[in-house]
């Protein structure tokens, strides 16, 4: 058995499944990489083998990333049997965390120099020996030294042939097996006919294509479309930088501390909860845990945007996937495997780098049908230059079938898209949806929430009323019981400022229900609720008029009990992020369900005029779609944690990762950072995005527009055609490029 075959056959230990799988049920949901593939209907080929396999529930391929996610059924199918269909379409795959994946992208890279080395090489000495052919007058060169030119060349344009063709050849032969057409298949037909109409007035010059040679051509276009294909796949390496950064990140082994103290290197899936392990310097940190030993400093820039690095001693929690960099510590192990925050951030990428937008849907199927009218229109053009000069005839043909080759369609939209998820990766916002960063381009309204958005998540309480015989700690233990069992960021203050070791201790709640973005109801010895004054209904006998402004309140079935002001710090940047936002010409909305007073008061710090308070989810949700009736185009900023109907109902929406577990969050983007600023630049880097694909998408038509014409009147020579092909696809990627600079 081959070691590839071993290596697949190894991948159907369902241990090794965790690497590039996540369970769903009785399902498996795995990402691989594709390798080989250059186009969409390479895609299309590889989702119909997989397809084709009994067991595998869908299948999805996107081209600029080679990436592939399937779902498939542990009971009727194995990963070693899916992956040989991928192997009989003439692919390869590699599990998405597999520790080969750089060396075989560093292999495919130095197999493509190679290529590119040898055709340019060969290319410069034909180009040597037809020159002769060009220069020289009428009897200047004889009959037998122009026959050794030729010979000199065909012999030269062997390797070109034979070694910097393959790949070409080979994926063509793979259409034709299976019996579809994808971009190299006119490729490879081109520079077959180039070929033997050369090699035949080479063997036969009194022949009916014995008049002229076209080694030259063929060199020249197969050395231009390989230097296309070679700087295309290091831009795409780089554009795809950040996420394949963040997605293996994760060690391979780690040590683990025995009952003796001792140590041993282990398997990173082979971790358990509770295991302690020591993290040296330099490494990363394989599960989500809490420092036991030592101190150190933690670079969690890829995770959450946080440039500087986060002291981290006993106590502290670190998290899978970010750096030790100063000593070594000992972590206990909390969260393991799809368990882990970082689990979480690479399925929320893997799913997106998946996504197809609707341009590049619509470029997708244009694809496939326009090269079929490529073949057709290279036939039609043949036929009518054949009676006239059918050694012509086939170059026309040839010309049309390279110049015409859309890579550059099908490359537009994704390569873009890409390398901006790619640039917000690394500022620390995580693209669940492609499709969102179109919509985030068109937005001309935004709508801050305020508590956890707008304003930090602490908050500190300041003042306190309580009613006659009741004691503020006894109010507190009280609030704290119920406020436990919500993620609410007044309840998160409430229940910090209450003391466990405090007399009395925190009461237990039971039978607590939740109204979102209005209170708690729970049982403690009575019936109590906790939230706001309509909530509570507070406006009873006792209560102090100046109570009636505070946020949370508690009462019982009879009467108030107590009530709490809390005070909280508006972010730093989030003055400056509103007026980004108005230079972009976007109109920024506040909408809280905190009292009036208290969100006006923030929205003139920030400097918000549409601000309103009081606002329970239901009311949020309708004056946005008020807005949305009036043909605004809105986005949402929200906690995630009471905003579900808003953020669902927004045009797109974006939530901060560390106020809701990512796996519930349903937003568009998600903001891991506490910082806001990137909000406006998010929109910033999202409205450039569309720019650079509408510019790629208007270069990929005006190309063939300009260039169909000439190929087929002849005007256009084969080596033009080549070159012509190359830059269109390299200038689409080195355009989308620039959206990996800057934020």
């Amino acid at each position: 058995m081959s070691s590839d075959t071993s290596a697949t056959v190894l991948l159907d230990d369902r241990q090794e499944w965790l690497r590039f799988s996540q369970p769903r049920d009785d399902l498996w949901d795995s990402h691989v990489v594709i390798e080989g593939m250059h186009c969409a209907a390479c895609a299309f080929t590889v989702e119909e083998a997989l397809l084709s396999v009994p067991g595998v529930r869908s299948a999805e391929v996107n081209a600029a990333t080679h990436r592939a996610k399937v779902v498939w059924s542990e009971a009727q199918v194995k990963p070693s049997q899916w992956m040989a269909a991928i192997a009989r379409a003439g692919y390869g795959a590699l599990p998405a965390a597999d520790n080969t994946l750089r060396q075989a992208r560093q292999e495919e890279t130095r197999r493509a120099l190679w290529r590119w080395l040898v055709a340019g090489f060969c290319m410069m000495q034909v180009m040597m020996y037809a020159y002769p052919a060009y220069v020289a007058g009428e009897g200047d060169i004889t009959p037998d030294m122009v026959a050794l030119l030729r010979w000199a060349s065909w012999v030269l344009t062997l390797p070109v042939v034979f070694f910097s063709c393959g790949p070409f050849f080979q994926n063509a032969l793979r259409d034709i097996r299976w019996r579809c057409i994808s971009m190299d298949l006119p490729v490879a037909l081109g520079m077959a006919i180039t070929f033997m109409l050369s090699s035949a007035a080479t063997f036969e010059p009194s022949g009916l294509f014995g008049g002229e040679v076209y080694y030259d051509s063929l060199t020249m276009f197969v050395f231009f479309l390989l230097t296309g294909r070679w700087l295309e796949l290091r831009v795409r390496d780089r554009t795809a930088g950040a996420l394949e950064a963040l997605m293996n990140r994760l060690p391979d082994s780690v040590e683990r501390q025995h009952s003796d103290g001792s140590f041993e290197r282990v398997a990173v899936r082979r971790l358990l909860p509770g295991d302690v392990i020591r993290v040296l310097p330099a490494e990363s940190f394989p599960a989500d845990g809490v420092i036991v030993q030592g101190q150190t400093l933690a670079d969690e820039a890829l995770l959450t945007g946080e440039s500087r690095p986060q002291s981290r001693a006993v106590g502290d929690t670190v998290v899978a996937g970010s750096h030790n960099l100063v000593s070594a510590v000992l972590v206990r192990v909390e969260q393991v495997g799809e368990g882990t925050q970082f689990s979480q951030i690479v399925a929320l990428m893997e799913n997106a780098s998946l996504q197809k937008p609707r341009l590049a849907q619509l470029a997708d199927r244009v694809a496939k049908p326009f090269l079929v009218g490529v073949l057709v229109m290279a036939a039609l053009a043949a036929a009518w230059w054949w009676p006239s000069n059918p050694s012509h005839a086939l170059m026309v043909a040839v010309a049309v079938l390279v110049v015409t080759c859309p890579c550059a369609l099908s490359l537009a939209t994704p390569a873009a898209m890409l390398a901006a998820a790619g640039n917000l990766a690394r500022h620390g916002v995580l693209v669940r949806n492609l499709q969102a960063l179109e919509s985030l381009a068109e937005i001309d309204t935004l709508i801050f929430d305020k508590t956890g958005t707008l304003t930090s998540d602490g908050q500190r309480i300041t003042r306190v009323w309580t009613a006659p015989g009741v004691t503020p700690e006894h109010a507190l233990s009280l609030a704290a019981a119920l406020a436990s069992h919500s993620l609410h960021p007044l309840s998160r203050a409430l229940v910090a400022a209450h003391d466990p070791l405090a007399k009395p201790q925190v009461s237990i709640a039971e039978d607590v229900h939740e109204s979102i973005g209005e209170g708690l109801e729970g049982r403690v010895n009575e019936i109590l609720r906790l939230g706001s004054a309509a909530f509570c209904g507070v406006k009873t006998k006792g209560l102090p008029e100046d109570a009636q402004l505070c946020q949370v309140h508690l009462c019982s079935e009879q009467t108030w009990l107590a009530s709490w002001q809390l005070s909280e710090d508006v972010r730093a940047d989030a003055a400056q992020t509103v007026q980004a936002l108005k230079d972009l010409g976007v109109d920024v909305w506040l909408l809280s369900g905190d009292h009036a007073e208290s969100v006006q008061q923030v929205a003139e710090q920030v400097g918000i005029q549409q601000a309103f308070g009081g606002c329970t989810p239901q009311n949020k949700l309708s004056r946005m779609q008020a807005a949305q009736a009036q043909d605004a185009r809105v986005a949402m900023v929200g906690d995630g944690l009471n905003d579900g109907p808003v953020l669902a109902g927004a045009h797109v929406s974006m939530a901060f990762g560390n106020a809701v577990p990512l796996a519930q969050s349903t937003s568009d983007l998600v903001l891991m950072g506490g910082q806001l600023q990137v909000v406006a630049q998010s929109v910033r880097l999202a409205r450039q995005t569309l720019r650079v694909v509408r510019q790629n998408l208007a270069w990929a038509a005006v190309y063939n527009a300009l260039c169909v014409p000439l190929a087929v009147v002849g005007w256009l020579p084969a080596w033009l055609a080549g070159l012509g092909m190359a830059l269109s696809s390299l200038w689409v990627v080195l355009n989308a490029l620039r959206l990996t600079r800057g934020f």
